[in-house]
């Protein structure tokens, strides 16, 4: 834990510590038939675009399935559309227009691959219909490459634009993510606190510097949608390198669950 409980004021208090009930509002446990496509009433398949996790998304249905009880989402290299000039097609699903909700306690079970260059993630982004000109975005868990290690981050419109900001944004724990874990967090108007299979790992609370909050520090305080997703590396970063493009990278969502304050 990077900061301890003791020092958030009052209306920073963490929900697991406040007598409140929990209101389960949305939930997927993923028990379809094998082979299906995942709930169309919950989730879009994610589409393409230039960003980094993005770059080889695919409608596939090779790379986004059903099996035994759990959303698959796949890395596999391009052998079937020649047309395609991605290396290889990645998978991923989101409720975007579909499930948004504002402030909570999110769980997701997860375990994935073991290989250089892997690069799965349960992560939220901010809806579009409102402050469209602000980024938002909050990743419950990443896992970068072979690293026996889950990683939490924000990124706010202030973080986006100043990379070299000095805040404490990002957590991370020794795990291995090769084997089921519970990654969740706690979403208040105070703060943001990640947890793994129960256990608090960081927290983020809003800051009450009035210059900061000016500058977009916080933009927290909207809707936000879930991703699942299962992408790869491109190799600009170290610690995230080019990917095998002829080995396959999965991961596994048991199950994915969405409560509020009752």
């Amino acid at each position: 834990m990077f900061i301890g409980l003791m020092f958030l004021s009052a209306d920073t208090t963490p929900l697991k510590a406040q007598n409140t009930e929990w209101k389960l509002v949305f939930s997927d446990e993923f028990n379809l038939p094998n082979g299906s496509q995942p709930d169309p009433t919950k989730w879009n398949r994610a589409k393409r675009n230039p960003s980094q996790w993005a770059r080889w998304n695919s409608q596939s249905d090779k790379v986004v399935f059903i099996k035994n009880g759990c959303l698959v989402c796949r890395a596999v290299p391009n052998k079937t559309e020649p047309s395609d000039t991605a290396k290889m097609l990645t998978g991923g699903v989101n409720t975007m227009n579909k499930f948004e909700f504002k402030y909570g306690k999110v769980e997701v079970r997860m375990k994935t691959n073991f290989i250089p260059g892997n690069f799965p993630a349960a992560w939220m982004f901010k809806t579009h219909n409102q402050r469209d000109d602000l980024y938002g975005e909050i990743d419950i868990v990443e896992v970068f490459s072979n690293q026996k290690k889950a990683s939490h981050t924000l990124h706010s419109q202030y973080t986006q634009k100043n990379p070299k900001h000095g805040l404490k944004t990002s957590f991370n724990k020794d795990v291995d993510v090769r084997k089921w874990h519970v990654y969740g967090i706690e979403w208040t108007p105070g703060y943001i606190l990640w947890t793994i299979d129960g256990e608090t790992t960081g927290i983020y609370p809003k800051p009450d510097d009035k210059k900061l909050l000016e500058e977009n520090v916080w933009t927290f305080d909207y809707p936000f949608f879930l991703i699942l997703n299962q992408a790869v590396g491109n190799g600009r970063w170290k610690a995230l390198p080019y990917p095998n493009t002829r080995k396959t990278f999965e991961t596994r969502f048991d199950w994915v669950r969405v409560y509020q304050r009752s």
